[in-house]
This record gives C-alpha cells, sequence and structure tokens, in this order.
C-alpha cells in the first residue's frame, strides 16, 4: 500500500505579502514620545501621551501617561493633596485619539482636529502622582473625513478612573 502526502503549498510572493500584512495587523504597534510629537501638536506643558503601548492605525490606540509629582498642575490642584485635574484625563484621552485620527487626513500635516463634544463622561477614582495611566480609546465613527466620534477609557492599576465618548472635527 502506498501513501500519499499532500502537495507543498506553492508560495509567491502575494502569499508571502497577504501573510506578513496578517502578522503585522495583529502584532500590537507602539510609538514614542518623538513619533506622537511628529503626529500631534501638542508640547510641554500640555504634551499628555509618553507613549502609546498599541495602536491599530484608522481604529484605536492605547497610550499611557506616567502622572509626576513635578507637573505644574499640581502645584495648585491642590498643594496638601495633589490630584490630576479630571480636564486633564479628558485632555490626555483625547490626545491619544488624536493618534488615531491623523490617519483622517487627505495630507498628513494638513488641518487640526479639535473637540466638538465631550458626552457621557464620568470620573470613577482620582488620579494622583506615582500613577500611570492607560488609555485606550476607539474609534465609533467618521463623517465626511472631518467629523469623528471615540470612546474613550483611562485607567490605573486596571481600575476605572475616567470613561466618556469624545467628538472630533477637523479644521482648516
Amino acid at each position: 500500500m502506498s501513501t500519499v502526502s499532500a502537495p507543498e503549498p506553492i508560495v509567491t510572493s502575494q502569499t508571502q505579502d497577504a501573510t506578513a500584512t496578517e502578522s503585522s495587523d495583529r502584532a500590537p504597534r507602539s510609538l514614542s514620545v518623538e513619533e506622537i510629537h511628529a503626529l500631534l501638536p501638542h508640547r510641554y506643558p500640555f504634551a499628555l501621551v509618553d507613549r502609546i503601548i498599541d495602536y491599530v492605525p484608522g481604529k484605536r490606540a492605547v497610550g499611557l501617561k506616567n502622572v509626576t509629582f513635578n507637573e505644574p498642575h499640581f502645584q495648585g490642584h491642590f498643594p496638601d493633596r495633589p490630584i490630576m485635574p479630571g480636564v486633564l484625563i479628558v485632555e490626555a484621552m483625547a490626545q491619544v485619539g488624536g493618534v488615531v485620527l491623523t490617519q483622517m487626513r487627505e495630507q498628513p500635516g494638513s488641518g487640526l482636529f479639535l473637540f466638538g463634544g465631550i458626552d457621557k463622561v464620568r470620573f470613577r477614582r482620582q488620579v494622583v502622582p506615582g500613577d500611570q495611566l492607560i488609555m485606550t480609546v476607539e474609534l465609533l465613527w467618521v463623517k465626511q473625513k472631518r467629523f469623528g466620534k471615540m470612546q474613550g477609557r483611562a485607567e490605573v492599576d486596571g481600575q476605572l478612573a475616567c470613561e466618556g465618548e469624545l467628538m472630533f472635527s477637523l479644521v482648516d
């Protein structure tokens, strides 16, 4: 009795490209602070994202912010009990979302994304110096490549600190 083996698959450059694309889509992508600065206009003291630790272009991003005592807002918020202002937590989530939104631009570097609205934002725990804020922002929809809505979550040590919906518009 003879054994019949399955034929060897034919590997072409097209199948290699497809396999490479599939695996690169699954692999987490990260961005350094320098790469974030190339995408976003924010600078100190208003650059609130230290690193993008996972990124799917045009869909979602996960960013982190190391909250440190020497940040200027802690001088007055509050001197004896430093707490990161909620508006800055929302702004940090928006900056992570801005990394996703840069994929909507017809020409990189053209236009500026601004808040169009903020809905259903809730604060669940305080964020204090020494915390590492992990922000996940996911694109919900886009209209005319000029308007977008995103869902954002900010966590510290796996505990929800803030969540909400963020709307953006592109201005020229």
